[in-house]
């Protein structure tokens, strides 16, 4: 069993710089993947980044690619988001989650945290 714990979530105006925190536990992460995603109101939950915790593979979607950073610490079992430049479309409740394969498909990962609320003002 996997417990994933989202943080850092908050307010922010456009421009502005906020770092997520996915902090696991309960199991070893060698072999998983793990992945941001993000659900505005009304909108289908969407792909952010990827992780791999074995080899550090990445993957941004497009849509924050430049902008956004995913990155892990091994000691710490914490997956962070570095999110810069923030524009108001960013806001949503961010989640991690963890899964096998590294998908940006959100049904292929298993474990998932409670989620965050990130806002960004114009």
């Amino acid at each position: 069993q996997v417990q994933l714990v989202e943080s850092g979530g908050g307010l922010v105006q456009a421009g502005g710089s906020l770092r997520l925190s996915c902090a696991a536990s309960g199991s070893t992460f060698s072999s998983y993947a793990t992945g941001w995603f993000r659900q505005a109101p009304g909108k289908e939950r969407e792909f952010v980044a990827v992780i791999r915790w074995s080899t550090g593979y990445t993957s941004h979607a497009d849509s924050v690619k430049g902008r956004f950073t995913i990155s892990r610490d091994n000691a710490k079992n914490t997956v962070y988001l570095q999110m810069n430049s923030l524009k108001p479309e960013d806001t949503a409740v961010y989640f991690c989650a963890v899964g096998a394969s590294g998908s940006t498909w959100a049904p292929a990962y298993t474990y998932w945290g409670q989620g965050t609320q990130v806002t960004v003002s114009s």
